[in-house]
């Protein structure tokens, strides 16, 4: 017989599964403010792999996070934004910068 979860377990795990991992939210961190192109966000993100980068926009997109815009111009041009639905998360991003800076500040005093 399986073990009931504590509430708001499953409601986590949905999220985790979505945003976890260790560049979804700086991506999403960088793109609250508006469209960018893949460029910009490999240079915004320290660290990050072009193929992680390329990985973590895809499993973004397909879970109707974000947006990809190609745009056909001179040269071909993709542009990464918030779908309607993903806009919803910009609201969360902002207390969990602020509790990352009150984490490190904390973390200096000791």
């Amino acid at each position: 017989m399986p073990m009931e979860q504590p509430e708001g377990t499953i409601f986590v795990q949905t999220t985790l599964k979505i945003l976890g991992g260790k560049w979804k939210l700086l991506i999403l961190w960088h793109l609250k403010d508006g469209a960018r192109r893949f460029s910009e966000l490999k240079k915004l993100i320290p660290g990050i792999a072009e193929k992680m980068l390329m990985q973590q926009l895809r499993e973004l997109e397909k879970d109707e996070i974000v947006n990809r815009s190609v745009y056909k111009d001179v040269t071909s041009r993709v542009e990464y934004s918030f779908t309607d639905y993903g806009k919803s998360i910009i609201p969360v991003l902002k207390p969990l910068c602020d509790w990352g800076q009150a984490h490190l500040k904390r973390i200096e005093r000791l």
